[in-house]
């Protein structure tokens, strides 16, 4: 980049191999990468969604329609096209759903604004207006656009579910599919003095099983680990089992790294393997005194352990995951103790109906079964192969995660695109309104960009009714015009099925208003946030400067590489 002004000298101030973008070519630079990225997604919207078959890296298929699945995957280069990416990321992580309408109206937005960059309006006005725009939407939607639902009818609670999972792979099992996301939901939250919490990511966990039908999935309300007893002598089916949960190995203690023992005489020898052996034993007598029937350790148990809890009847696991360990303690009541001598009667979890080993293809599994008051539960996939079973469980994530939205905010808002168009009505009405009250906002230039909102809130319709095949022209037009003729209803939507114009109240497609509020705050705020860059630097050094003095740099990087790689194997010991 070269700078010289008033006749002086020019001065070289970055390097020359440096691009740069300034102003409105850095703004359309970013408006034309979230626009691509949008148009990427957008036949994945809707129940008429097509699927998109990516490549990942390792060679693998990933087979789905949820769009942070998809552009997970996709390699992108442009800055601007990494941040909607990371949008798609945080509404999975935030609400679990809305992952591709996100994107797609993000991509609108900052579609909308192009026309009034290229007619000169600076990008600070079109910013204000949005936020203007935003605070509205939120406003109208707490108080206008939604219904409030109660969380103890299961009839009400499984068509949210189900309008979630209408547009999903899983839509053909629907029933199946609410039926267990809600039960799983319910049996994870905890509810103490008003306070509710729903850990789904820590204590629902999916069990995958390659095989069978996706009618044999089902819900265990109980834990299921992927392991089998350590002895041909110990119990496989045991009912009401007390269980103890260790975090310790029932081994003699090794040394950390090399250890050297030198024996004066034949006798030491022998007497170091007696000690070995009745440190073990000291152990087991300590779980044995409590009576348990099953044991289950995140660590190993040596043959000789294995053959004292045999000889007591005791059944035992070994390396179990400290994630699976903190499942079976909250769904059976035990305690994971660290040490055999700290154990105690309050520690042997006694919450538990059945202990039992099934196998299933050719692996067996250990059930932790009927638990009592079980706050821990297994969802037991089943399916053709791999990438049934992943888009599956995508599904369910998606599905369990709008049930506790719907727990956390009991709100509704109408689905099949009515909420959009509603407030894409109420925000046109506002900034055409005449009255004598009315907000100062609307007498400048800012009023222009505020109705873009409103008209770019038209696209997740509009791509409902491309995506089913219907005209778009006549339905949007039919559907503008119901919004406008009763202003009270707000629940005219689309069938995404036949992309007619059906009443949500009598369709039935609701969807927690956490997920809406949602796609719209993220979407606004990270159209803002692109419109507010108005430069971008790339400047790459060269490979040259990064192997310069190669016969010594390569010499220090291999030590370097040997180096990490000792440590590495140390702290896998």
């Amino acid at each position: 980049m070269m700078y010289g002004g008033g006749g002086s000298q020019q001065v070289m101030i970055l390097n020359a191999g440096t691009k740069r973008n300034q102003g409105k070519k850095a703004q359309m630079s970013n408006i034309f990468a979230a626009k691509t990225i949008a148009d990427t997604i957008r036949t994945c919207l809707g129940p008429r969604a097509m699927l998109k078959m990516v490549l990942d890296p390792m060679g693998g298929i990933v087979l789905t329609n949820d769009g942070n699945a998809i552009l997970r995957e996709i390699q992108v280069q442009h800055p601007a096209g990494k941040s909607m990416i990371e949008i798609s990321r945080t509404q999975d992580e935030e609400v679990g759903d809305g992952t591709t309408s996100v994107i797609i109206l993000a991509g609108e937005l900052l579609a909308q604004t192009e026309q009034y960059l290229q007619q000169g309006l600076h990008a600070t006005v079109i910013i204000r207006a949005y936020r203007k725009a935003l605070e509205d939407c939120v406003e109208i939607m707490r108080t206008k656009a939604s219904i409030p639902i109660d969380i103890n009818n299961r009839e009400e609670m499984l068509r949210v579910v189900k309008s979630c999972i209408g547009t999903k792979y899983l839509s053909r099992w629907s029933d199946l599919a609410c039926q267990i996301s809600l039960d799983a939901v319910q049996t994870v939250m905890i509810d103490e003095n008003g306070r509710k919490e729903i850990d789904i990511k820590r204590y629902a966990r999916f069990e995958k099983i390659p095989g069978g039908s996706i009618e044999d999935s089902c819900l265990l309300k109980g834990v299921m680990l992927n392991k089998d007893v350590l002895h041909p002598k110990m119990r496989r089916r045991i009912e009401n089992p007390r269980i103890i949960l260790l975090d310790c190995s029932l081994e003699y203690k090794k040394g950390e790294s090399q250890t050297s023992l030198e024996f004066s005489g034949e006798p030491d020898f022998t007497r170091m393997l007696q000690l070995e052996e009745e440190s073990i034993r000291e152990m087991c007598q300590d779980i044995i005194a409590l009576k348990p029937d099953v044991i289950v350790t995140e660590k190993g148990i040596s043959d000789v352990a294995i053959h004292f809890l045999a000889a007591a009847g005791i059944s035992a696991l070994r390396r179990a995951k400290k994630s699976d360990n903190n499942r079976i303690s909250r769904a059976t009541g035990a305690s994971i103790v660290n040490e055999t001598s700290d154990l105690k009667e309050q520690d042997v979890g006694t919450g538990c109906g059945l202990f039992e080993i099934r196998k299933i293809g050719d692996e067996y599994y250990a059930f932790f079964d009927q638990c009592k008051n079980p706050k821990a539960c297994t969802i037991i996939l089943r399916g053709a192969n791999k990438d049934v079973l992943n888009e599956i469980e995508r599904n369910f994530h998606d599905a369990m995660n709008v049930t506790r939205n719907v727990m956390l905010e009991p709100r509704l808002t109408p689905g099949g695109g009515a909420v959009e168009m509603a407030l894409s009505r109420a925000l046109d009405v506002m900034s055409n309104s005449q009255s004598d009250v009315k907000d100062d906002f609307f007498q400048g230039v800012e009023k222009y960009p505020y109705k873009a909102v409103s008209r770019a809130l038209e696209i997740i319709p509009r791509t409902l009714i491309q995506n089913c095949g219907a005209n778009v022209i006549k339905q949007l037009t039919v559907l503008r015009a119901k919004h406008h003729q009763e202003a009270d209803q707000f629940s005219w939507g689309i069938d995404g099925e036949t992309g007619q114009i059906v009443d949500m109240h009598q369709f039935g497609i609701w969807e927690p208003i956490a997920v809406k509020m949602q796609t719209i705050k993220t979407a606004i705020e990270t159209a803002i946030l692109l419109l507010r860059i108005d430069d971008i630097v790339s400047g790459t050094k060269k490979a040259s400067t990064l192997t310069e003095g190669s016969g010594q740099g390569d010499g220090k990087r291999k030590k370097d590489e040997e180096e990490n790689k000792a440590t590495d194997e140390s702290n896998k010991d």
